[in-house]
């Protein structure tokens, strides 16, 4: 299909490197409030998230005979928009919402779940617990603006500290993502805890600014050279950061460009 061609060249790029990968399902969207857009009531979209989850490990498998890590990584999304905050829920009420894709995760057997795109601590935080209340280990990723702050205007600081406060450390690690480097190197600063929390950055190809990229007609591929060097800058300054990726814009060139430049 499509989508396995896609994510085969992905994994094809990890396995000439020699490294592990993790595998996102394709379900960003699927949670209710989307899934009502398109007609789709909650015990369907659950049987989705489980087939995601059944389809990442199929296209595994083959690496994973090689010796490759790979691990199945159930995606949630933002309940809404991954720009601008239009929806706020306390923890409690992040963990209630998002509960039912994080189970249908855990009854699939998927190795972990991230929380992608996040745009305010709360709903980060429901998620983290909603994760642990099944078992499952949890990965927080945060965007951020050109400034460096989250749309809600909280500093990275703050939310990584934040979920980490109202969920007792539960996040195995958080990530950024869907933001280009130059966004937020100035605000990784210093050696404080919140800062060795971070391992992982899923950056844009684009330095442009959400509003920009949400106004844009074409795609704008940025410099995959550059990027993977900006990528290698960050490695040589905070070695904790080892799942590399990318985010909007990017694409197999950029995949490459990163591992030349870092591995």
């Amino acid at each position: 299909t499509t989508l396995a061609r896609y994510f085969r060249q992905y994994l094809d790029i990890a396995d000439k490197h020699g490294v592990g990968f993790v595998l996102d399902t394709p379900t960003w969207r699927a949670n209710p409030d989307w899934g009502e857009k398109l007609g789709y009531s909650k015990v369907a979209l659950s049987g989705i998230d489980m087939q995601a989850v059944s389809w990442a490990r199929a296209l595994a498998a083959p690496y994973v005979a090689r010796g490759m890590t790979v691990l199945v990584n159930g995606v949630v999304g933002p309940r809404g928009d991954g720009y601008r905050i239009d929806t706020v829920m306390t923890p409690a009420e992040a963990e209630t919402y998002h509960g039912d894709q994080v189970k249908a995760f855990r009854d699939a057997s998927a190795d972990m779940v991230s929380a992608i795109t996040m745009t305010y601590a709360q709903e980060a935080a429901g998620i983290a617990c909603a994760a642990m209340a099944v078992g499952l280990p949890s990965v927080i990723s945060f965007t951020v603006e050109t400034d460096g702050r989250l749309p809600s205007g909280e500093s990275l600081r703050d939310a990584i500290e934040t979920v980490d406060d109202e969920t007792d450390g539960a996040p195995a690690y958080f990530m950024i993502n869907c933001a280009h480097p130059s966004h937020f190197d100035a605000v990784l600063a210093g050696d404080g805890r919140w800062i060795r929390r971070i391992r992982g950055v899923r950056a844009n190809a684009s330095a442009k600014s959400h509003a920009e990229l949400d106004a844009a007609t074409e795609l704008d591929p940025g410099d995959p050279v550059d990027l993977g060097r900006r990528y290698r800058a960050m490695r040589d300054r905070f070695g904790q950061i080892a799942v590399l990726g990318g985010c909007c814009g990017t694409d197999r060139r950029h995949i490459a460009a990163i591992c030349e430049a870092c591995l």
